[in-house]
């Protein structure tokens, strides 16, 4: 008789809450640079927006010489652009800190990569044109609600300074992993920002403006800001680009291991330039050693996946390590940056494991 068949098992979604709906990606069980759309983790300040694809239209209005309103055919006929890109949520690994903060309680699967495709945002904007005095571009989603905090409703709204705005890879995505992108991740249409928390990749777009003064809105003057104080709002400034960080993906934590040889295997990632090196301790920070990392000819916006092989000699407990180093000179650092809100969080990645 033949062996009965062995049931698929897949790895699915870790729920922060339902709603709205937060969902984590399990990014331990990722084996691919790619996140099925299925797999992306959801982030979301309030409920899915109600949207129609057959009467979309995107206003592009304010400091500009000829404002537009660009249906999705418009958009699908410039020239593309397509990118591979890692977005991180700025509260992912929130729950590591100590002190606790409040917030979702992130682990570590506020993370995924894939391929976007659309159109240069700096394109829309030398065809709408830019009036002298602009400053920032807002971006505003269709996704609104109540803020308990403020007793108002808003929409979802950022802004980019101009500079970054014009930056050739800031897109407005149509497309991921060659397929519209869904409708929980943007659908129809997506602002990507490149080496960003991934706050600023506004989902459905709703409008674009351009604007003179400094955006206040609640979600760029309240939410994603740095504040280094418990008791008060001194030097405070605002979450931007993504820190150098890295995550170890197996073996994982709390895992029981025989002695012998075994492969720790993670990724890293990093806003500013690329990550050159990733390094590992079996010995809870005593001693490094530099992790093998799968490089291809253009890192600029991904992760890098890494392994290190480790010969187990004896039964015990081990603490292990990962510590990223970009091309900037950034390193991981021991303790992570506090923050009131938990936002940034890339501290030197950290598993315990037991050999028998």
């Amino acid at each position: 008789m033949s062996e009965p068949k062995q049931p698929v098992v897949r790895p699915y979604l870790t729920t922060r809450s339902l709603m709205p709906e937060n969902q984590e990606t399990p990014i331990q069980f990722i084996q691919s640079d790619i996140v099925k759309h299925k797999l992306f983790y959801r982030r979301n300040h309030f409920s899915y927006p109600a949207l129609s694809y057959s009467n979309y239209w995107l206003p592009i209005d304010g400091l500009v010489t000829s404002p537009a309103l660009l249906s999705m055919n418009d958009l699908l006929r410039l020239p593309s652009k397509t990118l591979k890109v890692v977005l991180e949520c700025s509260g992912d690994k929130r729950s590591l800190f100590e002190p606790k903060v409040f917030g979702e309680q992130w682990e570590k699967g506020a993370i995924s990569q894939g391929i976007w495709k659309g159109v240069p945002l700096s394109a829309l904007l030398e065809h709408t044109g830019i009036k002298e005095g602009a400053k920032e571009v807002v971006v505003e989603g269709y996704d609104y609600g109540e803020r308990t905090d403020l007793d108002q409703v808003y929409t979802f709204s950022r802004s980019l300074p101009i500079e970054k705005a014009l930056h050739p890879d800031t897109m407005i995505a149509y497309e991921y992993n060659h397929r519209p992108i869904p409708f929980k991740h943007g659908y129809p249409l997506r602002l990507i920002v490149p080496q960003w928390y991934a706050m600023a990749s506004v989902k459905w777009i709703k409008r674009i403006s351009i604007i003179g003064s400094h955006f206040s809105g609640p979600f760029q003057s309240i939410d994603y800001v740095y504040y280094p104080s418990k008791e008060n709002d001194n030097n405070a400034f605002p979450v931007t680009t993504i820190n150098v960080n890295s995550t170890i993906q197996k073996p994982l934590d709390m895992d029981i291991l025989n002695t012998g040889k075994h492969s720790i295997k993670g990724i890293a990632w990093t806003g500013k330039g690329t990550v050159t090196k990733v390094e590992v301790s079996t010995d809870n920070g005593r001693t490094w050693a530099k992790a093998n990392m799968d490089y291809s000819d253009d890192m600029s916006y991904e992760w890098v996946s890494w392994s290190y092989e480790w010969t187990i000699l004896e039964k015990g407990e081990y603490t292990v390590l990962s510590k990223a180093t970009d091309s900037t000179g950034q390193t991981q650092p021991a303790l992570p940056f506090w923050n009131r809100k938990g936002y940034g969080y890339h501290a030197i990645d950290q598993i315990k494991v037991k050999a028998e």
